[in-house]
Parts: C-alpha cells; structure tokens; sequence
C-alpha cells in the first residue's frame, strides 16, 4: 500500500446503523471507539480513509434472517416508523457525543467541509420507506430532521413500489412498476430535494421514476448486469440512462453482485470489482460512478476485509489504470458532485 493511495472515500451505502442497533447496549460507544465486528467504525474509517456516506435505515423483515431467492414480508408501517425513529436518534447520537468528529451533514457543502476538516460525514438515508404512509406525513416530518436520501424499496414491495427479489440470473424485469402514491412519493422528494435511490428498484419503477424525475439518476449500491446476471444490477439501457441524466452508479462490493457465477464467495479478488468500475466508466463516463460499498449489509471480498481496508481498492484502481483524477471523482467527487445537484447546494 502505497501513501498515495491513501484517498479520501465518500462512500453510497453502509448499514452500520442496523448492526449497531442489533449489537451491544452501548452502540455509540461502539461506533466511535471501535470494536471487532462488522465492517465500519469510526477509528477504521479513519485507517481506511472512508470520509463518510449515506447511512441507511434499514427495517428487516420479520422473516431474518433472509434467505435467498424469497419475496420478503413487508414489516408493518407503525413498527417501521418506530424503528427508523429508534436509529435516527442513533445516528444523532453519535454525532452528538462524536466532539465533533462525526457530523450529519444536510448540503454538499457540509459533506465538503466535513471531508476537509476530518469529520466523518454521514447522510440520513432510508432503504425501503415503510416507515412513510401513503399521506407522506412521515416523509414531510423525516426531512425536517434530515432525511436527505432515500430508496422507495428495499428488496419486497410496499405501498409505492415493488423490490427486484434477489434472483441470480435474472434481469430486474420482475413486478409491476410505481403506484399511485408512489408517483405522488417521487414528486414530493423532488419537491423536497431529497435523492432517490434507484438500487432495489426493479424495471418497470426504475423506468416510471426516469420520467417522473426531474433530479440525476443515482443507483446507490448496484453493478453491471452484462458483468453479473443478478437481478439486483443494472442493465446497459439503465446505465446510459443514468449518465444522460448526469447521475451515477455507486459500486456495490457484495460478491453475490460482482461475481459471473452467482457464487458469494468471500475469496473473490479486487479486480473482479474493478472490473464493474471500469464497465461502467467506460459506458456512460468517468464522472457518472462512485463507490456504494453496503458495509455491514452484505459479503465483501475478504481482500478487503473492511472500511480499514479501503486503501488496497484504491490501488487496485490506479493498478488497472486509472489515474489520480479518476480515481478523486469516483472516490469521492463524483457523489459530491451529484449530490449538489440533486439538493440545491
């Protein structure tokens, strides 16, 4: 590992807020002293260079732990909204007893000066909106606290839409496209100016919300489906969608999403990943990928290992060619950068 691949990483999409809300009875503690579990804490961001991400909220169904290749029980609207109450107070927490050195942050330029001076910059997002009813009250009240992002569906169907299920060769052509109140959802984010989040949306509702939408396209945590037939990528028509709206793709680091055999096999080399990354780039451009790890939510490559780890993918990048402007844009600059544009400033 070489000094300069030490990179600054905003990264689009961890689940560190449900692992701590599923450990110990100290998880604030946990996050900002470090423990041995899991994939992130503050001090291997620090050592791995992960400047911050969205942090998802994430409600499981009641059927965990998951099995493959299953449609999903959506868990009921009062039971969500408790929950995603119970990890955004966490996540306020944390920055709360962090002495500064983790912050919420609500405009790009937060996340900037946060990257500056060394802040771990975190942005409130939700995977799978069962916590907002149908009269978007929820969705009105969560981003007065700082709801920035949001995915309208995890992996099952709700009220606004329906979740491609986890299925190995297979496109994401799989279920009917947005609701009615699903519409009215991706009108109110834009009126808002909160991201939508297109990763676990299927075909149809990928498709209905890249005409509805008037904000860049962004994929937070998916891959290319030519490279790997899981239902969960994206196919070459929903990439070059997303560059022509000046979106991005964050790349997923789960093996079951990089690999050509649909394996999750931990020993699964950083080239394999790389080779998303340059796919991608070279479709629709440089500027339109980024980083989508989902730490702490799936099986990465044990090459890796965790958010420590992040420098050894840095060089992996400039070894398959990328030079130090790219590898800055899909480090980092390109979420900026869309993120920006999506929320005003």
């Amino acid at each position: 590992m070489t000094q300069s691949s030490f990179v600054p990483v905003f990264d689009g999409h961890n689940d560190v807020l449900l692992r701590l809300r599923r450990g110990g009875s100290n998880p604030v503690n946990a996050f900002l002293q470090g423990e041995d579990a899991g994939h992130i804490d503050l001090p291997r961001a620090r050592r791995g260079g992960l400047a911050g991400g969205l942090c998802a909220i994430f409600i499981p169904s009641s059927d965990q732990p998951r099995p493959e290749n299953v449609d999903f029980v959506t868990p009921a609207q009062p039971d969500a909204l408790n929950e995603t109450l119970a990890m955004a107070r966490l996540l306020f927490d944390i920055e709360a007893q962090s002495d500064g050195a983790v912050k919420v942050c609500r405009s790009a330029a937060d996340i900037r000066s946060s990257i500056a001076e060394g802040r771990f910059a975190a942005v409130f997002h939700i995977e799978g909106v069962e916590a907002i009813g149908a009269d978007l009250d929820a969705l009105y009240v969560l981003h007065q606290a700082g709801l920035r992002s949001l995915g309208p569906v995890w992996s099952r169907s709700n009220v606004f839409a329906h979740g491609v299920p986890f299925r190995f060769n297979s496109t994401p052509d799989i279920g009917a496209g947005l609701t009615d109140a699903g519409k009215d959802l991706i009108r109110a984010c834009n009126e808002l100016k909160v991201m939508i989040d297109l990763s676990h949306m299927n075909e149809k509702g990928f498709w209905d919300i890249a005409k509805l939408s008037n904000a860049p396209l962004v994929a937070s945590h998916s891959n290319a489906h030519t490279l790997c037939p899981h239902s969960r990528n994206l196919t070459d028509k929903q990439l070059d969608a997303i560059g022509e709206s000046n979106g991005l793709v964050g790349i997923n680091f789960g093996v079951l999403f990089l690999r050509d055999d649909g394996v999750k096999n931990a020993d699964t080399p950083l080239e394999i990943l790389v080779r998303h990354v340059a796919y991608i780039a070279e479709r629709i451009g440089i500027d339109h990928v980024a980083l989508g790890s989902d730490f702490d939510g799936t099986t990465i490559p044990q090459a890796l290992g965790d958010a420590a780890g992040l420098p050894k993918l840095i060089d992996a990048l400039r070894t398959h060619g990328f030079d130090d402007q790219a590898i800055a844009k899909i480090a980092h600059e390109n979420w900026v950068r869309v993120l920006e544009q999506t929320w005003g400033g």
